[in-house]
């Protein structure tokens, strides 16, 4: 079967994680993506140890499958004649310059994409957007943690403000852009008309605020550091028991009743103080207490499997290389393994158009014959590239483990 993006031909300016994020999952699901890299390379290709067999941090394996990789310097104007070529023949542009930077070299959506390329789909994807009093700054994930509010909600009493374990706003900046695009190649059907597609770090950490910012809404109290609990839910928390820590996620009184019958504490049904949500709320230290002391003894895997066989939402607290050997994670094929490639597989199935995880990532600028022949240059023409650092001459490139621990 064919990915649902099969004939989509996406031209991949990004770097770091949120634009090369959403570009490959655009490849994982059909599309052909051609990763365009400057001269010094994506950033991730150095964040590391651990390398790979190429001197490529895995970093940069993680979010860079399913592409075609070509280095060019757009900053001098034959490598802005060859983005022109790959636009010609492009359906989406993904881009996280700083805002202005293409403006500079004369690339710009208002004017000469939007004339040339009517049917261009660009996607920006920045810190800030252009505008407005932070417009054009640089964004950094957890730099946005901290000014969104995140970090205000996420950690202990004893912590203070604590940065989220994953890059979440970029994560879920990614996602944003791929809705967006997946939106406007949409409107294109019914319009004929390709557009510009925005997304920002901003916006995307002042999305996740929820609950939290509902309830400052309405009841103007400033949220704070609950660790792992919810603030409207209790008990939602992670608690203590034999041999490790597990996570209870107690929506209603059901779940509840049944919870103190798998533990063996009836009493603590029908105590006055848990008979709902509000009480197990305002009672939520008691109740922790009370869970604690009933769970103490218990292995955490019997009881989550006998916790979650009567209808109650509870895990254990795994490391990353225990959720991996979950069986159910092989079952989800949520591990993609090859003799040159480990990584994570899709989050998202199509039963009728089946996406797959793209080839493997490919060293830099591995393939930049192969896409400049592909446009038309002839071997004279490529060689004159090579020659003026337009693109860099192939097998010249420094490992990137090497280049990193000379440095």
């Amino acid at each position: 079967m064919r990915g649902a993006l099969s004939g989509i031909r996406v031209v991949d300016l990004s770097r770091v994680l949120a634009g090369p994020m959403c570009s490959q999952m655009l490849a994982d699901h059909g599309a052909h993506v051609i990763k365009v890299e400057p001269p010094g390379g994506d950033d991730t290709r150095t964040l590391g140890p651990p390398f790979d067999r190429h001197g490529d941090a895995s970093y940069f394996g993680a979010i860079n499958r399913g592409k075609q990789c070509i280095s060019i310097d757009l900053s001098k104007p034959p490598g802005r004649r060859i983005l022109e070529r790959l636009l010609e023949e492009a359906d989406v542009l993904i881009e996280n310059f700083l805002p202005g930077t293409l403006e500079k070299w004369g690339i710009s959506y208002e004017g000469w994409i939007k004339e040339r390329f009517p049917r261009l789909i660009h996607c920006s994807i920045s810190g800030f957007g252009a505008d407005g009093p932070l417009g054009g700054l640089p964004g950094y994930d957890a730099v946005l943690q901290a000014l969104c509010g995140l970090m205000s909600v996420n950690g202990e009493q004893a912590s203070g403000p604590t940065r989220i374990g994953v890059p979440i706003v970029d994560h879920l900046t990614a996602y944003t852009a791929l809705s967006g695009i997946l939106l406007a190649l949409q409107g294109r059907n019914v319009s004929g008309q390709g557009q510009h597609v925005e997304a920002t770090l901003f916006d995307a950490a002042l999305s996740l605020l929820v609950p939290h910012a509902a309830n400052y809404f309405q009841s103007h109290q400033e949220p704070g550091l609950l660790g792992s609990a919810h603030p409207n839910i209790a008990p939602y928390d992670r608690f203590t028991c034999g041999d490790g820590e597990i996570f209870l996620g107690i929506m209603n009184r059901g779940q509840f009743e049944r919870f103190c019958g798998v533990v063996e504490r009836p009493d603590l049904a029908v105590d006055e103080r848990f008979a709902d949500n509000a009480g197990r709320l305002q009672h939520r230290d008691a109740l922790r207490v009370e869970i604690e002391h009933a769970i103490c003894h218990r292995a955490r895997k019997m009881l989550c499997d006998a916790l979650m066989a009567a209808g109650v939402p509870a895990a254990p607290v795994h490391s990353v290389s225990e959720a991996f050997a979950q069986p159910h994670a092989k079952h989800r094929e949520m591990v993609v393994a090859r003799d040159d490639y480990k990584g994570i597989g899709l989050p998202v199935r199509l039963h009728g158009t089946p996406g797959s995880p793209g080839a493997s990532p490919r060293p830099f600028n591995s393939d930049a014959v192969c896409v400049l022949e592909s446009l038309g240059f002839t071997a004279l023409e490529i060689e004159q590239l090579f020659a003026d650092g337009v693109v860099p001459a192939p097998n010249t490139a420094i490992p990137f483990a090497r280049l990193r621990s000379s440095t």
